[in-house]
């Protein structure tokens, strides 16, 4: 089993931790100006609106990864950064993972439609 969390989830059940070895997934929005690029491995910030976890990924990318898109990343939490080994986008601009779309009307935050 693969546990999911939000951002927040996440912070507040290992903030305290800064490695935590199991694998599990985090799901959120790809946060605006936060794409960072070196070489082959990308840095960037995922958000729930109400926390946010930096992201390290070495790897290529899904083609609508972007800002603003909501994914789901894969991987362990080590020196207080999550570390993918998959990052995860569905192949439709209109898609936003189910766990994710929960997170969000959770926060109040959801902009999509009301299913």
């Amino acid at each position: 089993i693969v546990y999911f969390y939000t951002p927040n989830d996440l912070i507040e059940k290992f903030g305290d931790t800064q490695n935590f070895q199991k694998k599990i997934r985090i799901g959120g929005l790809v946060l605006e100006r936060s794409i960072k690029k070196e070489g082959k491995k990308t840095i960037f910030i995922i958000t729930d609106k109400k926390k946010e976890v930096k992201v390290v990924f070495d790897g290529s990318l899904p083609d609508l990864f972007r800002e603003g898109q909501g994914i789901v990343a894969e991987g362990i939490f080590k020196n207080n950064n999550f570390v993918a080994s998959e990052v995860l986008a569905k192949h439709d601009e209109n898609y936003m993972p189910p766990e994710v779309a929960d997170a969000l009307k959770k926060n109040n935050v959801w902009k999509g439609d009301s299913n």
